[in-house]
Parts: C-alpha cells; sequence; structure tokens
C-alpha cells in the first residue's frame, strides 16, 4: 500500500530528493502529499514545486515578533497539517524542534533523519563534532539514525541505523559527503520499513 508523507525541509532538501527520486523510479511505494518548510529561502520548496508537490510555507519569526511563543507556532503548525491524509511526518533537515504540542497530534507518525548514532551528538553540527570527536580519538566511526521524534532531542526510538566510517586521511568533507550519501540510503530504507508494517502494529497505530 501506498505510504503518504508530508515532508518537512529547512534548507537544500537533498534527503527530500532522495525520497523524490526513489517514489519516481518506483523503488519506494510512497506519495509527497505535502512539503513543509520554515524558511522561503529553503531550496527544498523548489525541489518539491519541480516535482509537482504541494508546498506550504510557515514561518516562525512573524510569531516572535508578535510576541507569541514557539509553543504557539507549533499549535497552529498542527493545525494546518492535522487533516490533511497521511500516515507519517518525515523531518527531513527540518530545523525547529518539535515541542510535545505538536507531537502529541502525531503520535508515532513523526521520523527524524539525523547524522549521528543513537545516543551521540544530538543537536546540531553532529557531523563536524563526530569528525572533530574522531580526531580526539574518542570515537571510531560515525553514523546516521533515522528514529520517532520525542520532546528529547534525538532521542526517540531509532527505526533503522546505519555505519558512516571515518578514514584517516579524512578531511571534514570527504567524510560529510560521505554521511549524506548515507542519509539518502537510509531515509528511503526508514519509510520502506514503516510502509511494510502491518497496519495494526506500532507504527500505524493512531493512524
Amino acid at each position: 500500500m501506498t505510504i503518504k508523507l508530508v515532508v518537512f525541509v529547512s534548507g537544500s532538501g537533498t534527503n527530500l530528493q532522495a525520497i523524490i527520486d526513489a517514489s519516481q523510479q518506483g523503488t519506494l511505494d510512497a506519495e509527497i502529499a505535502l512539503v513543509v518548510s520554515n524558511r522561503k529561502s529553503a531550496y527544498g520548496l523548489v525541489r518539491a514545486e519541480q516535482a509537482g508537490i504541494p508546498t506550504f510555507y510557515f514561518p516562525l519569526k512573524p510569531y516572535l515578533d508578535a510576541g507569541h511563543s514557539r509553543t504557539d507556532y507549533d499549535h497552529d503548525l498542527a493545525e494546518r497539517i492535522v487533516n490533511m491524509p497521511h500516515d507519517l511526518i518525515v523531518l527531513a533537515g527540518w530545523m525547529h524542534i518539535l515541542s510535545d504540542v505538536f507531537l502529541a497530534r502525531f503520535t508515532n507518525r513523526v521520523i527524524n533523519l539525523h547524522p549521528a548514532l543513537p545516543g551521540a551528538f544530538a543537536g546540531t553540527e553532529a557531523i563536524q563534532r563526530t569528525f572533530e570527536a574522531f580526531q580526539r580519538g574518542e570515537v571510531e566511526t560515525g553514523g546516521c539514525m533515522v528514529h520517532y521524534v520525542v520532546p528529547e532531542i534525538d532521542a526517540g526510538p531509532v527505526i533503522v541505523q546505519a555505519l558512516v566510517p571515518i578514514e584517516p586521511n579524512d578531511i571534514l568533507e570527504a567524510f560529510e559527503a560521505r554521511m549524506h550519501e548515507a542519509e539518502h540510503r537510509l531515509i528511503v530504507e526508514a519509510i520502506s520499513t514503516l510502509a511494510n508494517v502491518p497496519d495494526d502494529s506500532h507504527a500505524r497505530l493512531d493512524r
């Protein structure tokens, strides 16, 4: 059965493009119903428009300028998404921490791609922090994961993960490129995995 997605992006949208490509090539049975961005300049919006996918720009700044809170923003964002038919919300480079005000409306339906292994380097700049830790001898490898989103940053149950090696003579840019290649594969794998979970199981429990 085709899995319906809402994809959130804040930047260039290369992971979104991996989902679009896999869907168009028939290697992923998925339909992207909407692409959401909190940044007007996000190239992910262009990628979506080029693929004929509806887009929705919803910035935080007007809320803050008007004296409203981030949870007000999350509440209103949820209101705009909740009635749209979807199975999963995919955070693919979404640079905004979603509060429980949002997550409580979509239990077990929000997943996130993070460029670090479980329990390591939560939050921003994870690729650079992993690389620097490798140089200090604190880690032996890098990795990435797709996990369910919970209020604690990058701490939800892991769906899939992959090791991303760091070579002894690597520069940051080489490791970063290797990480992005792994991310593109992993996000498609995660969605495919959840698409094949029976409807009465955990991932589709609250649909």
